[in-house]
């Protein structure tokens, strides 16, 4: 496995003989400095020309876009989130030394590091962002498979011949021209299935470049907890650590037939994975399968006023990253959660999938007039799911005249955000407010 740095003894070790690169120049290099541009960012692998399954990750996406718009961030510990009773969304690398990680409380995050700056994330510039990467992606390969605005998989089989350079060098080309265009950095993982890239995506952040090469997978990850293996939630993990295993090589030792029958299917996946063992492809319409927005609220909200401007909020955002994905959902969800956490979910399917805010809007309004009954909600959200490519969807009515006016409004509004940005118009009912 080969990071930024290589180590001292490369020449005892047959280092010289690896394929490596600058990934500051893209000169061919098996050791830092570069003799080109003197960069130390060398990588090197003996399979570096042979790998072509990529995961790239944004370092920070949210901080790191506040900290690009406003420069007097940028030596600043900051959290992007909600407020007193919300979650983080993303905290900056300098947050984190404090100990701040997303999802974390606000009110703990607080704690942590208290002189932070707090910003309430800007979802729909977020989406206009992720849609330039998401373009620069797709101008390498047609299998780019998002896992979430600031991540996708890349599989880049075949492409040397179209970009007369290694998959490896590919992306950190892309990389390069992330941070000179876009103004953030990202960190990239390169295997030889997906769930080695997404591991080494994350071994060298930020601004990282790892490669898990096959040969060398097992050993790998022999001692690595099994809490890695992305599928192994809590409740698998509490299972296996009471039949004493806790790490990866503990199931490379173990029988696949003995996990199975201990486990079922899982049991066959473990020990796959286990064994590096991925054959997943790279599927443009895999992993995503509902786009939501949710925010929990500083104070319980009860009257329906207040919950209608704050399901508008909810469905501008979903709205906004439909339309950065190309996509449209059949069937809108409503999510309530009631001020001792008990849950509350209604969903509607529609005769045409929509990606408009205001049908978005209106179908979940309408569940929610049946559920604003006086009961205090400590959170709302609202989702699309039965997701299509959005190519044909919200067609004209010849009823309904009025929702053919508003979808003609939200759609010059989404032309004015793409050139003066996200903030640029809004409606009024966006500029509502809870009542204390």
């Amino acid at each position: 496995m080969a990071g930024v740095d290589l180590p001292s003894n490369c020449e005892a070790i047959g280092l010289k003989s690896w394929p490596g690169f600058c990934r500051d120049c893209l000169n061919d290099v098996a050791e830092p400095p570069c003799p080109n541009c003197g960069s130390t960012r060398v990588v090197s692998h003996p399979e570096l020309n042979s790998l072509a399954i990529a995961h790239m990750d944004c370092d920070a996406f949210y901080a790191a876009i506040e900290k690009r718009d406003d420069p007097s961030l940028l030596d600043k510990p900051l959290i992007v989130g909600g407020e007193v009773r919300g979650v983080v969304s993303t905290a900056c690398y300098i947050a984190r030394t404090f100990g701040v990680r997303s999802a974390m409380p606000m009110f703990q995050a607080r704690k942590l590091c208290p002189h932070a700056v707090v910003l309430k994330p800007r979802h729909s510039h977020y989406s206009q962002v992720a849609r330039q990467i998401r373009g620069f992606m797709e101008e390498l390969t047609p299998l780019v498979e998002p896992l979430s605005l600031d991540e996708a998989y890349l599989d880049l089989s075949g492409t040397t011949r179209i970009h007369h350079q290694s998959p490896a060098k590919t992306m950190a080309a892309l990389s390069l021209r992330i941070e000179h265009e876009i103004g953030i950095t990202v960190s990239i993982g390169l295997s030889g299935n997906k769930f080695l890239a997404k591991l080494a995506s994350e071994l060298d952040k930020p601004r990282g470049f790892a490669i898990i090469g096959m040969a060398e997978a097992r050993s790998f990850l022999r001692d690595k907890k099994v809490a890695i293996m992305r599928g192994a939630g809590k409740v698998l993990q509490a299972k296996l650590e009471r039949d004493g295993i806790t790490t990866i090589g503990q199931l490379q030792d173990a029988d696949p037939k003995a996990l199975a029958d201990r486990y079922g299917t899982t049991g066959f996946w473990l020990s796959r994975m286990a064994n590096a063992q991925d054959s997943r492809k790279v599927d443009p319409d895999g992993e995503m399968k509902t786009i939501s927005s949710e925010t929990t609220f500083d104070k319980d909200l009860a009257a329906y006023a207040d919950l209608e401007g704050v399901l508008w909020r909810q469905a501008e955002r979903v709205s906004a990253r439909a339309k950065a994905k190309g996509l449209a959902g059949r069937t809108i969800v409503l999510k309530l959660k009631t001020a001792n956490f008990r849950l509350r979910t209604r969903s509607a399917s529609l005769d045409e999938p929509t990606q408009l805010a205001d049908r978005i809007f209106r179908t979940a309004r309408a569940a929610l007039k049946r559920e604003a009954d006086g009961t205090r909600f400590r959170l709302l959200g609202v989702g699309l799911s039965n997701l299509c490519p959005a190519e044909g969807t919200d067609p004209m009515s010849l009823i309904d005249t009025q929702s053919d006016k508003r979808a003609a409004a939200e759609r010059a509004m989404d032309k004015i955000r793409a050139k003066f940005g996200g903030g640029a118009v809004g409606t009024g009912r966006a500029f509502k407010k809870p009542r204390a």
